[in-house]
């Protein structure tokens, strides 16, 4: 009997409800999302985390994550003709020109706060040789960083339709890069000054992320970093 009563105890315990106690979930209007422990990676929110979504440009969070665990900041890098095939005024770019010499840590920034779609190109092509051999990279490093449901083609998030992720393994990446005090860095200014290069004189670029700039009606203090994007077919993504 005091094992029967101790038991259902237990039960009685584990079967008490506590969101009594807690505050109501959050009423978003973005069909998925995700909160998890930066820590832990312990969800602590979930709205069809493994829903496989367009990820548009918070795809280079990834690309900014291979960038600095496979190259060095300092590496100046000559940007060929294949970087900037396609990239025009319809998307975001840093109007890079062929033979141009600019450092990692400038593109990196371009990459960041500009949202450049030319600079991941020149990215994946200094740290693979090609972006197809890039696309290899970023599909493997975001296993590994626990993505489960998801394929990236480029290094940009311009549309593919074999080009998808999810909140959750999004989530994870970009703990993971967030854990790199270089990439840490970067994705946490506000605005910077790219040096003058043999192409181009030098000029600032301010982010895109409204949490991270002073000037915002939506600056948040506590924000340390974070990625925007968009394409027609993605929506808009954080």
């Amino acid at each position: 009997m005091k094992k029967f009563f101790a038991a259902l105890l237990c039960l009685l315990i584990l079967c008490t409800p506590v969101t009594a106690h807690a505050e109501a979930a959050p009423e978003i209007v973005s069909e998925t999302a995700v909160v998890i422990d930066a820590g832990t990676g312990q969800v602590l929110y979930d709205k069809n985390m493994n829903r496989q979504m367009y990820p548009a440009s918070i795809t280079k969070v990834l690309t900014g994550l291979l960038a600095v665990e496979n190259g060095n900041l300092s590496d100046t890098v000559t940007v060929g003709e294949t970087a900037i095939a396609g990239i025009d005024g319809s998307v975001s770019y840093m109007a890079l020109h062929p033979g141009e010499e600019i450092s990692l840590e400038g593109l990196m920034y371009g990459l960041a706060i500009e949202s450049a779609n030319d600079a991941a190109n020149a990215i994946a092509e200094h740290i693979s040789g090609s972006i197809s051999s890039f696309r290899d990279l970023m599909n493997s490093r975001a296993a590994r960083a626990g993505a489960k449901n998801s394929h990236f083609e480029n290094p940009n998030g311009l549309h593919s339709e074999n080009h998808y992720t999810t909140a959750y393994d999004m989530a994870m990446i970009a703990r993971t890069a967030m854990a790199n005090p270089e990439f840490a860095t970067i994705w946490g200014s506000e605005n910077y000054t790219l040096a003058a290069t043999n192409k181009s004189e030098s000029f600032r670029i301010w982010h895109r992320h409204a949490l991270l700039l002073s000037t915002s009606q939506y600056y948040y203090p506590y924000a340390i970093g974070g990625k925007t994007g968009y394409t027609d077919e993605a929506g808009r993504t954080l």
